[in-house]
Order: structure tokens, then C-alpha cells, then sequence
């Protein structure tokens, strides 16, 4: 599910640029309601949506002009608590924990080597459509969170988009106000991680207390197969070459028949599940990037090529060349 606030965004969005969104929703024959500000809203029904308005509006940065709408204050509940953190650290630390438990559809990653930071996000659900602009969307919220947190002037080193290079990469630029590379496996703001170290101004430990045991409180009350929180995780680490069930069962400190087992009992397994996320990746990849096989052979781990190919083949049942000439925006 896309988080609360998604709705309204791109319909004043769509307003702006003289779409009538009104019209779009009837078209996909959606329910009206996901305009409005409090209801949770598929990520199919979503990326169905905000894909065909990217294509009637004519506008290839639409995500990124979502996202630009987004503040602190939307994320509800998880925005407080990051509002209420000791250090910009803790606060995105909150937002890779608790983004999932939210039901937000798709995982945040936070990764620190050498003094880099990567702050990652990626829709793991199935259907999820217009992955690409759901990425930028996501990494214009982010932004504008850290903006929040650091200051106006914040600004990332580097962005990271799974898409293609559009005609026009001023709107990026602008925003983001560092240098944007298209065409990547991941979406990301790769930023040092000094500052993650700085204080948040203002924050109250008491607020930040009442709201962890908040959102203690409803984390508890949701239900999470072990096939959910693995489908989250490889979708994360599918490009880091780390799908292996002897890892995940270390990290759950079960042996790998134990895990095996509880798949099992859900009806599924870890090769189905780690096949799937590579699968999906690899759509998004063929979709909305230019990357070569060869690229995206690499950057799934396969020993070459061909192995992709297939792969792929036995996935979808077409070579990867004819899946993308068929699903290319």
C-alpha cells in the first residue's frame, strides 16, 4: 500500500499541469476515493494511475514533481519521530525500521561504507507499475526530509535513478541540486555521512517517547508472513549479491530447514522467492532503463549473459531483447 498523502499530491499535481485527474481515476475505473487524504492506496492501482498521467501530461519528471509536495509533516506519525530524533542518524534509521511497518509498499535501505551513505528505496510488491516513478517520487520526499532535518540548503553528492535519461534533465538538477545519474540499478541519494552525526534542532524526548510506543503499538497489531518480510529483503539486497538462505537464516538465528520449513507451511519457498524479486528487478531494469543485458546481467550476479537470458526466458517466457521491445514506455 502507497502511504496516505500520495492521493492528494498527484491530483494537485495533475491540476497544475491541466490534467483532469478526475478523469484518469474513471478511465482505470479506480476508486474516486483515492484522492482524498486519509485513505491508503495500492501500489498497482497507484502505478497504474500516475504512469498514465505521466503519459496523457506529456511530463517524464511527473514523479519528481509528486515528490517535490511532500514534507516532514506528511509522513505522519513516522515524520514525527524523526522530527523528535537525537541525530539525523536515528531519525533515518526510523525511516528504513518503521517505513515497512507502515505498509508503504515499498522498502527504504540504508547503507554506510567509507564514509559514504546511501539512502536507497525500492517497491517490492507485485504489479507494482511505474517503478521508475515511484523511485523519483520517493527520493523527492526524501530530500525534502533531510532539507527538513539539515536545512533548506542540504543537498545529496549524488542521485541515483533507475530510468532512463529524459530530454530534459533541468527539473532534476534543479531540485536535487547535485549531479543525477540515469540508467542505475538502484534509486539512492548517496550523500557523506558526517552528517549524519548532526543534531536534529528541537528535538523533545518525551514526544519521541509517546511516539515510539505508538508505533510500537500498531507494528504489533499488523500481521507479517515470513514471505512478506522476505520478499522486502531481497528486493534490497538482490542487487548486492546477497539472496542466499544460509545468510537470511543466520540473521533470523534459525537453521536454513527451519526457514525452509516455514516457507513451506506458506507456500512457497526461498529459490521461488529470490527468483521472484530478480525477476522483478529485472523487469523494472528492461522497462524503464537503457542498461544493456550485459549490465543487468551484472548487476543481478549472474556468471554471464546467457545465464540471464535464460533465466529470464524461463521467467517470462521470452528472451529479455522481446520482453523489452514489448514493455517499453
Amino acid at each position: 500500500m502507497s502511504r496516505p498523502g500520495v492521493g492528494p499530491a498527484i491530483y494537485a499535481t495533475l491540476i497544475e499541469l491541466g490534467a483532469d485527474p478526475n478523469a484518469l481515476i474513471a478511465e482505470l475505473r479506480l476508486d474516486p476515493r483515492h484522492s482524498e487524504g486519509g485513505k491508503l492506496v495500492s501500489y498497482a492501482d497507484f502505478g497504474r494511475l500516475i504512469a498514465l498521467a505521466a503519459e496523457r501530461t506529456n511530463c517524464p519528471h511527473l514523479g519528481l514533481l509528486v515528490g517535490q509536495r511532500a514534507t516532514l509533516a506528511s509522513l505522519g506519525r513516522l515524520g514525527l519521530l524523526m522530527r523528535h530524533s537525537n541525530t539525523v542518524g536515528d531519525a533515518l534509521q526510523v525511516l528504513a525500521a518503521h517505513s515497512g511497518t507502515q505498509n508503504w509498499g515499498a522498502v527504504v535501505g540504508l547503507g554506510i561504507d567509507s564514509g559514504v551513505t546511501v539512502l536507497s528505496y525500492a517497491p517490492y510488491g507485485p504489479e507494482a507499475e511505474g517503478a521508475a516513478i515511484h523511485s523519483e517520487r520517493a527520493l523527492a520526499t526524501m530530500t525534502n526530509v533531510l532539507r527538513a532535518l539539515c536545512g533548506l540548503d542540504w543537498a545529496p553528492d549524488e542521485v541515483l535513478l533507475p530510468r532512463s535519461k529524459p530530454r530534459k534533465v533541468i527539473p532534476y538538477e534543479r531540485f536535487f541540486q547535485a549531479p543525477v545519474r540515469f540508467d542505475q540499478e538502484v534509486a539512492a541519494l548517496v550523500f557523506v555521512d558526517e552528517i549524519l552525526k548532526k543534531p536534529v534542532d528541537g528535538a523533545d524526548p518525551i514526544v519521541r517517547r509517546l511516539v515510539e510506543g505508538r508505533i510500537r503499538q500498531l507494528a504489533a497489531k499488523q500481521s507479517c508472513s515470513l514471505t512478506d518480510e522476505l520478499r522486502r529483503y531481497l528486493r534490497t539486497q538482490v542487487t548486492r549479491q546477497r539472496c542466499k538462505a544460509e545468510r537470511v537464516a543466520r540473521m533470523r538465528l534459525v537453521h536454513r530447514r527451519t526457514l525452509s520449513r516455514h516457507l513451506r507451511a506458506e507456500g512457497t519457498t526461498f529459490r521461488q522467492l529470490s527468483n521472484d524479486a530478480m525477476f522483478r528487478v529485472a523487469m523494472q531494469l528492461l522497462a524503464d532503463t537503457s542498461m544493456t543485458l550485459t549490465q543487468i546481467s551484472t548487476a543481478l550476479n549472474f556468471s554471464e549473459p546467457a545465464a540471464f537470458t535464460h533465466a529470464f526466458r524461463r521467467w517470462s517466457g521470452m528472451a529479455p531483447s522481446i520482453w523489452r521491445h514489448e514493455n517499453r514506455p
